[in-house]
């Protein structure tokens, strides 16, 4: 009898420890690559290969992130997600190293854009998302998702700061390096997020006297689900609006005559404010319409950017407009996330949530390569902006065709 009492508490704290985990990982591998941008002006000052070229593997880094999701959602869905994320992590620290000492675009391209991106996709969302949705209650899956969600968003707040630190004390290479060594501390999140989907499939489908579906057999039905299209296709919007900030943020408040600081506190700004936005939304998932919940965080985006390009280039507005952009970057995943478990059921989520992720980073090179494509031709950022806002418009109206609702060939397996 007086162990009862303790297995709630226990498991509250199971969840806690699975969540702080996924998090945590999250925070330092967003917060390592999406504060890449704040080096972009001195590999170019130490490269001399141009902001094009430059663009290009970060372009690259955020085409290949996404690549990398699905095929890390499936294996981790298969042998384990601690396995994945190990992996993940080391190719962060190795490729973020070796990055001040590549001195050609190719050089520039297997660092940033296949080493510490493809790591930051194997230990990206995709599989912390799957694995948070995984162990834990279904009740709290919305919850959980803009916990880990707001995780990486804490990352690229605490990492802007600290890099702009570091390159103020010891030179913006080995502060570069040293972001390298930090990712290394998302390792023991290895032992909390082991496992795999498979077995739980398994079990469900013997209770059930059913098969579950194989990883083609899902692909297929997602892919012929015209909700998951239309869904992935706001996500490539979301992909080309996040890119482009984190990329050339600092740039366009160099083009806007502001001091370099503000750069690094605008790219702050927007960390920070997205942890609000990605809890807001975990705790708005299943209290309202995920589809109308993507719908207003596209449109409020595209309103947004329209009003920055009519204000002032203050200061002061570009912190206002990076803390409204902050709240909209990346909360757009609690709700995209759900509606995949949502449909598909979480046996194969992180395999479905990364092709998903594979067309937000479709998005994100072109937002990443155009950004500075633009401007070198040019000089401004403003045709970059435009598309933007068209854009969002696009994603705003495409979501509200979709079903919310499970499919019937996963209702007897899904988890």
């Amino acid at each position: 009898m007086m162990n009862k009492p303790q297995a709630p508490a226990q498991a509250g704290m199971a969840i806690w420890l699975v969540l702080l985990a996924a998090a945590g990982a999250f925070a330092l591998t967003m917060g390592v690559r999406q504060t890449m941008g704040l080096f972009l002006s001195a590999l170019n000052t130490s490269t001399a290969l141009g902001i094009g070229s430059i663009s290009l593997a970060f372009a690259f880094g955020q085409l290949w992130w996404g690549l990398t999701q699905p095929f890390a959602g499936a294996v981790a869905d298969r042998i384990g997600t601690g396995r994945v994320i190990f992996l993940g992590v080391v190719l962060v620290a190795i490729g973020t190293i070796i990055t001040p000492l590549m001195t050609s675009t190719a050089g520039l391209i297997f660092a940033i854009g296949v080493l510490a991106a493809g790591g930051a996709g194997m230990a990206g969302p995709s599989v912390l998302m799957a694995a948070s949705t995984r162990l834990v209650p279904a009740e709290k899956r919305g919850l959980a998702t803009g916990i880990v969600n707001a995780g990486g968003s804490f990352g690229q707040f605490a990492m802007a700061p600290i890099a702009i630190g570091l390159t103020a004390a010891v030179g913006w290479a080995s502060a570069m390096q040293w972001l390298g060594v930090l990712v290394l501390l998302a390792l023991p999140a290895v032992f909390v997020l082991k496992g795999n989907s498979k077995a739980l499939a398994a079990q469900a489908a013997a209770s059930s006297g059913t098969k579950a579906l194989s990883a083609r057999q899902a692909i297929g039905q997602a892919l012929a689900t015209p909700s998951y299209r239309y869904l992935s296709l706001g996500f490539l919007v979301c992909g080309f609006h996040v890119a482009f900030l984190a990329t050339h943020l600092p740039g366009v408040v160099a083009a806007c005559g502001l001091p370099p600081e503000i750069g690094g506190w605008a790219l702050a700004m927007i960390g920070l404010f997205n942890i609000v936005g990605s809890l807001a939304m975990g705790w708005a998932v299943g209290r309202w319409r995920m589809k109308s919940l993507l719908a207003l965080l596209y449109a409020t985006r595209g309103l947004a950017v329209l009003l920055f390009l009519l204000a002032p280039k203050t200061p002061a507005v570009m912190l206002v407009f990076a803390a409204v952009m902050g709240v909209t970057f990346l909360s757009t995943v609690p709700p995209t996330a759900g509606l995949v478990a949502k449909m598909f059921g979480t046996t194969n989520m992180a395999m479905l949530f990364g092709i998903v992720m594979l067309a937000h980073q479709v998005g994100g090179f072109f937002g990443a390569f155009l950004g500075g494509y633009v401007f070198q031709a040019t000089g401004s950022y403003d045709w970059v902006w435009y598309i933007d806002i068209v854009l969002a418009v696009g994603a705003a109206l495409v979501n509200l065709p979709i079903r919310e609702a499970l499919l019937p060939r996963q209702t007897k397996v899904a988890i």
